[in-house]
């Protein structure tokens, strides 16, 4: 299983596998998407996903981070994946072992999860975790924006945290189509972060829209974005690959293929964009969103201008064509509402 596991690999490649002492490096896998058919498939996933954080770090001895894909630990089968005995938490076994494979490893790892509900008689959450080099998880964050209405998941509830990473960064991460949205990067920005990730499990339906996004988050926001999703076919939809990281001026930096178990490497300067954020003056938009017309208006306008955010803040959000808009529930996806509960014998 090992050598076919490594034959497997292909690479795309900005850095070495050595890094001085101001370069992040970081390593997205093209995690094959899983075919999942019970609970016993999650350890297959467990199992492979620690052996690749092994072997990434001996082939990357200087590597800082891993990022794997959203639903790389218990896969997207729609029928059973709200089940009990589909879920975990971040105090399960299987997330230990990502805490122990870090750790063994001196490596900051990004892992996905569909967590559990603290009150049972709610829908799962998608999780992401940041697990630092001492085997500590330092950022745990809920999907904000499931991708409606094909997933169930209950809406985030710890807002966009961020977090200090190694080398003078500031993580924050995103789930898939938190990324569409980019009122949450400009949250992950707002609240100090430079490097912006974002783990995906997306099917070919927005490949493009994936590419554009993660550019323009890094654009507008002068960070980082690194991004990775799912790569192969599971027998309904296929998975993109696709790693991709934006530099902070939102060119691309490096851009993976199709190819399960494709890493994508790059080298950052996290302390670049923070330089840029400090000096910059036409391109510092989050700035200057903040602080209008500041040469015309010495100190510049700050009152809010903009009706959605105080709509938004006072929860009275509305569109005007919100009584128009047909799809707004489980659809033909969960005509009977989500599956909750032991799985059905």
């Amino acid at each position: 299983m090992a050598v076919v596991f490594a034959k497997e690999r292909f690479m795309g490649s900005t850095g070495s596998v050595s890094a001085w002492e101001e370069a992040l490096l970081i390593a997205l896998i093209q995690y094959p998407v899983p075919v999942i058919k019970g609970p016993e498939d999650i350890q297959t996933q467990v199992d492979q996903i620690c052996r690749a954080v092994d072997s990434t770090k001996a082939g990357y001895p200087d590597l800082d981070v891993i990022v794997f894909p959203e639903y790389s630990t218990q896969g997207l089968n729609t029928s059973i994946w709200t089940y009990d005995e589909m879920l975990l938490t971040v105090e399960s076994p299987e997330i230990t072992r990502f805490k122990e494979a870090c750790k063994r490893n001196d490596v900051w790892g990004v892992f996905s999860l569909m967590e559990r509900n603290e009150d049972p008689s709610l829908p799962p959450y998608n999780t992401a975790i940041i697990i630092n080099a001492d085997g500590e998880i330092a950022l745990h964050y809920r999907k904000l924006q499931p991708w409606v209405p094909i997933e169930p998941w209950s809406p985030g509830n710890f807002g966009m945290p961020v977090c200090d990473g190694p080398k003078g960064s500031r993580l924050a991460v995103c789930i898939c189509h938190d990324g569409m949205f980019p009122e949450l990067a400009r949250e992950a920005a707002y609240k100090g972060a430079n490097v912006y990730i974002r783990i995906s499990g997306y099917s070919t339906q927005v490949n493009d829209q994936w590419i554009w996004t993660n550019r323009t988050n890094a654009w507008h926001n002068l960070m980082y974005t690194i991004s990775v999703n799912l790569a192969g076919y599971d027998n309904v939809f296929y998975y993109f690959g696709e790693g991709t990281v934006c530099n902070y001026d939102g060119n691309v930096i490096q851009q993976g293929h199709r190819n399960p178990w494709e890493i994508v490497t790059a080298e950052l300067f996290p302390r670049l964009v923070d330089k840029a954020r400090e000096n910059w003056a036409l391109e510092n938009n989050i700035f200057n969103l903040g602080c209008r017309a500041y040469v015309g208006k010495p100190g510049g306008e700050k009152a809010n201008y903009l009706t959605w955010v105080r709509d938004l803040a006072a929860g009275e959000y509305k569109l005007p064509w919100d009584n128009k808009v047909r799809i707004r529930d489980g659809w033909k996806y969960y005509p009977d509402g989500v599956k909750l509960g032991p799985m059905p014998k």
